[in-house]
C-alpha cells in the first residue's frame, strides 16, 4: 500500500500567515494565506507547503504534479545507487568429504560472483574442539581456492563449537574486463595470410614473365 502523501497544498493550508517563496526561487515575504493562495493561482500554479514546521511555515508556488513526479524519479534513482549487501553463509565439517568440499566450494564462487558477501561456518562437535587448527587449515584452503574471486575480510574466529570466516567479493577493474576482448580482435584469423604476403606469381620480376628475343623473331617470321 503506498505511502500517503502528506504534504499540505492549496485549501489544505490552514495557518493564517505563511512565508512565500515564488515560482522563480524567489522570497515575496511573510503574506496572508489567502493572498498566497490568489498568488498561486493568478499563475495556473499550486501553492505547496515546503518546510511545515518553520514560523511561519514556508510555501512555495510551483506545478505540484510535475514536482511530485520529479522527487519520485529522485526517490527512485536514489533506491538503485542503494546496493542490497547479502550475506550468505556456508557450514562445514572438520573431517568433511573431497566431493562435499568442491560442492561447499562451488556454492561460495557462486556467493561470490554474486557480489554476495559469505560467511564460512566450521563446526565442531565433541572432541573435534580440542583441535581448532584443523577447522582453521580448512578455512584458509578454501579462502586461498577463491582468492580470484574474494579475499578474507574477517579471519577465523573461535566462536564456542563454531569457527567463522568472512569472505568479501573481490570488486574487478572495468579495464581487467576489457583486455582480454581486445586481446581477441587484435588476433588474425586462423589460416589468413599476414598482412603484408603477396602471391607467389605476382612477386615473380617481369624478366621472367616476358617471351625471349629468340621466340619473337619465330613469331614473326
Amino acid at each position: 500500500m503506498p505511502d500517503r502523501d502528506e504534504t499540505r497544498i492549496n485549501e489544505r493550508i490552514r495557518v493564517p500567515q505563511v512565508r512565500l517563496v515564488g515560482e522563480d526561487g524567489n522570497q515575496i515575504g511573510v503574506v496572508e494565506t489567502q493572498q498566497a493562495l490568489r498568488y498561486a493561482q493568478e499563475r495556473d500554479l499550486d501553492l505547496v507547503e515546503v518546510a511545515p514546521d518553520a514560523r511561519p511555515p514556508v510555501c512555495r508556488v510551483l506545478d505540484y504534479s510535475k514536482y511530485k513526479y520529479e522527487q519520485e524519479q529522485k526517490a527512485k534513482a536514489a533506491r538503485r545507487h542503494q546496493k542490497q549487501v547479502n550475506v550468505r553463509e556456508i557450514k562445514l565439517r572438520p573431517k568433511i568429504a573431497t566431493n562435499d568440499y568442491e560442492t561447499k566450494k562451488n556454492h561460495v564462487v557462486r556467493f561470490l560472483k554474486g557480489d554476495d558477501r559469505v560467511k564460512v561456518t566450521i563446526m565442531f562437535r565433541g572432541r573435534e574442539q580440542t583441535h581448532p587448527e584443523r577447522g582453521e587449515r580448512l578455512l584458509m584452503r578454501l579462502a586461498e581456492d577463491v582468492a580470484d574471486l574474494g579475499t578474507i575480510e574477517q579471519s577465523p574466529q573461535q566462536d564456542g563449537r563454531n569457527m567463522t570466516m568472512l569472505l568479501a567479493p573481490v570488486k574487478r577493474k572495468p579495464e581487467q574486463e576489457a583486455e582480454p576482448a581486445a586481446a581477441d580482435s587484435a588476433a588474425p584469423a586462423d589460416g589468413a595470410p599476414p598482412a603484408d604476403s603477396a602471391p607467389a606469381a605476382e612477386s615473380a620480376p617481369a624478366a621472367e614473365r616476358a617471351p625471349a628475343p629468340a621466340e619473337a623473331d619465330q613469331a614473326s617470321a
